[in-house]
């Protein structure tokens, strides 16, 4: 475990830091977190799961750092200031399948209904307009997941249109408005 320490703290991933939030790269004790959250049938059937099998777990555990290797940005880890605590994921993904860069979140079981989502989402989508040139980012969203069609919303985004045939799903595909500063 040390040396996956060592390595997790040396990725280039920037971190950002919000009023309540750390956004920063995937570390060794997110890792229970996450498969918590992808074994909860509810939770995660929005992103592919459940997921139980630990291994599988553990390949999409590295899959966001490869993400970062490969495409120079991916999704941050959501820590809570105040007690080190990880509350979930956020941030822009780009998979084979995707049309464009997509901004996504989750929020782990116990921290949802603080705003957690909304803050690190905005946090996320600002810094990528802002440094990675990701403005007007999209979002893919199962039409039943109303509370991500709400965040979404709240954040701007209106649906643009849907994708038929999305990993056997039809999905809405949000438009965020640009937000770079200096108008890009």
């Amino acid at each position: 475990m040390t040396a996956l320490a060592t390595c997790a703290t040396q990725l280039p991933i920037p971190v950002i830091e919000t009023e309540r939030l750390i956004l920063r790269g995937p570390a060794p004790q997110d890792f229970d977190a996450i498969e918590s959250f992808l074994a909860d049938a509810e939770r995660s059937q929005y992103i592919g799961g459940p997921v139980t099998d630990r291994d599988q777990v553990w390949r999409g555990f590295l899959s966001v750092i490869g993400h970062w290797m490969w495409r120079g940005y991916g999704m941050w880890t959501v820590a809570e200031k105040s007690s080190g605590a990880t509350v979930g994921r956020v941030g822009i993904i780009n998979h084979l399948q995707w049309d464009e860069p997509e901004i996504g979140w989750h929020v782990f079981d116990g921290f949802e209904g603080k705003g957690y989502a909304h803050e690190a989402a905005l946090a996320a989508r600002q810094y990528a307009a802002d440094h990675f040139g990701l403005d007007a980012v999209i979002s893919y969203i199962d039409p039943a997941n109303t509370r991500s069609r709400a965040l979404a919303e709240r954040m701007g985004a209106r649906v643009e249109r849907e994708r038929t045939e999305f990993y056997g799903t039809t999905v809405l595909v949000y438009r965020h408005p640009a937000v770079a500063k200096g108008g890009a």
